[in-house]
C-alpha cells in the first residue's frame, strides 16, 4: 500500500491505495492522526484506488471523523468504489459520513466550511 498525502490549501487529502486492512490500519491512523494534530482541520480521503476495507480500516476513518468532530472539523470522502462503498453501508457509516463523488466536489463542499 503506498499511500501519498498532499494538501489543497487547508486541507489534508489522504490518497488511500490497495487495501486498508488489520496489516497497515494502525499505521494509516497514526499517520492520519499526526498530519491532523499539526493543526489540519479538513481531511479528504480519496478511496478511489482502495481495493479492499476491513473492519481495521473502517475504524481508521471512524478515529479520523471523530478527531475532526471534536474540534469543529470536517471529513469527506470522495472515489469510494462499489465495494468500499458496500462496506461502508453494512457499517452504518453512510449515515454519519459525508461523502462526495469526485475529489472536485469534496474540495468545494470542504472549502465552503474554511
Amino acid at each position: 500500500m503506498a499511500n501519498q498525502y498532499e494538501t489543497h490549501g487547508d486541507v489534508l487529502v489522504a490518497n488511500l491505495e490497495g487495501a486498508l486492512n488489520s496489516t497497515n490500519s494502525a499505521q494509516v491512523e497514526a499517520e492520519i492522526l499526526r498530519r491532523l494534530d499539526l493543526g489540519t482541520n479538513q481531511l479528504l480521503i480519496d478511496l478511489g484506488a482502495l481495493d479492499y476495507i476491513s473492519s481495521a480500516g473502517l475504524r481508521v476513518v471512524l478515529v479520523a471523523a471523530k478527531r475532526l468532530r471534536q474540534s469543529a472539523g470536517l471529513l469527506v470522502l470522495c472515489g469510494v468504489r462499489n465495494q468500499i462503498r458496500e462496506a461502508f453501508e453494512i457499517s452504518g457509516f453512510l449515515n454519519i459520513l459525508s461523502v462526495a463523488d469526485t475529489r472536485a466536489q469534496a474540495l468545494e463542499r470542504l472549502n465552503q466550511v474554511a
